[in-house]
């Protein structure tokens, strides 16, 4: 990793701009205020700094930036860049700390860098999955506590906890996550339904939840976990449970606390690197560029995180 960040973008300002607008803009830059791309230039000069352009039609100048998550920070290109390629190479997360020392910004910025490239992590795709019958793993786990959750007097349960509930789907190897209230079936199903074509194999643990709605699948296989049961056959939820292992690492390990406000993010954050992972053919410059591709109209405040 420390090879690769000796790359030209990662340093040099001009370079960083240059980086990003190639991938942003593949056929030329493109005004954000009117859409216009034929009557463009981009502005030189010892005093104009860099990455501006201007548009000949609506008369306004622009960056790649607008619209973007990088839209109003006076953090450095290049130092965004940096730290994308190690968010997204970071197997368990980097923490704000980390990237505090590395980069050289205030603790708070790379906070603030940290949630906005969560942010750009999350995707739009919401393609079934388990299409053309495959093979789908679905589970659920709990992590930190839940402020919403009622008290179940002194000692806490599984109920005072954040629920989450990811689903893997075998054939194309990406996973898929969310911050869920209960684990109850009128809120499970609907996500089920929503996210997993109705011709899939359903593959969970022997959880009730999961008895009445895999009957709406082409089949449910479940192994019974109570009786140390983890295989039999095809019919397994190790893939997923391999997945929260590597999320509550990072959770536990690196990250150390987050509040349930917060969790949704976090979640993207491992769901992105785990389905853009070395196994399906993707190095660390190849997540990063598949990072950079999702900063587009993903504008995050400081106000919209939760912190003020």
């Amino acid at each position: 990793m420390a090879s690769a960040l000796s790359a030209p973008h990662f340093h040099d300002e001009e370079a960083a701009y240059a980086y990003v607008e190639a991938r942003l803009w593949p056929e030329g830059a493109v005004c954000p205020h009117c859409g216009g791309m034929e009557k463009v230039g981009k502005l030189k000069g010892k005093t104009t700094r860099p990455g501006l352009w201007k548009c000949y039609q609506c008369r306004k100048p622009f960056t790649v930036k607008i619209g973007t998550i990088f839209e109003d920070s006076k953090v450095a290109m290049r130092l965004w860049l940096q730290a994308m390629y190690l968010i997204a190479g970071s197997k368990k997360g980097i923490s704000s700390n980390q990237l505090h020392r590395i980069l050289g910004v205030t603790l708070k910025t790379a906070w603030f860098m940290s949630h906005r490239i969560r942010e750009a992590m999350r995707t739009g795709d919401f393609t079934p999955f388990g299409s053309e019958g495959g093979a789908v793993e679905v589970d659920e786990t709990f992590i930190g506590q839940d402020p919403d959750a009622k008290p179940a007097g002194k000692r806490a349960n599984y109920n005072q906890m954040n629920k989450v509930l990811a689903l893997v789907d075998r054939e194309t190897g990406r996973v898929r996550s969310m911050v869920v209230d209960t684990l109850k079936a009128t809120e499970i199903a609907p996500i089920l339904y929503a996210n997993i074509a109705r011709e899939a194999r359903l593959m969970t643990d022997e959880a009730r939840v999961y008895h009445g709605i895999g009957k709406g699948f082409a089949s449910h296989g479940v192994v019974t976990h109570g009786r140390d049961e983890y295989v039999r056959g095809d019919v397994f939820t190790n893939t997923i449970e391999g997945y929260f292992s590597i999320f509550k690492r990072g959770m536990k390990g690196v990250y150390q606390h987050c509040q349930k406000k917060h969790l949704h993010r976090y979640l993207a954050e491992f769901d992105f690197r785990y389905s853009n992972r070395v196994a399906l053919g993707y190095n660390d410059s190849d997540r990063a560029d598949a990072l950079l591709q999702g900063v587009i109209g993903k504008r995050l405040t400081y106000q919209t995180t939760g912190a003020a």
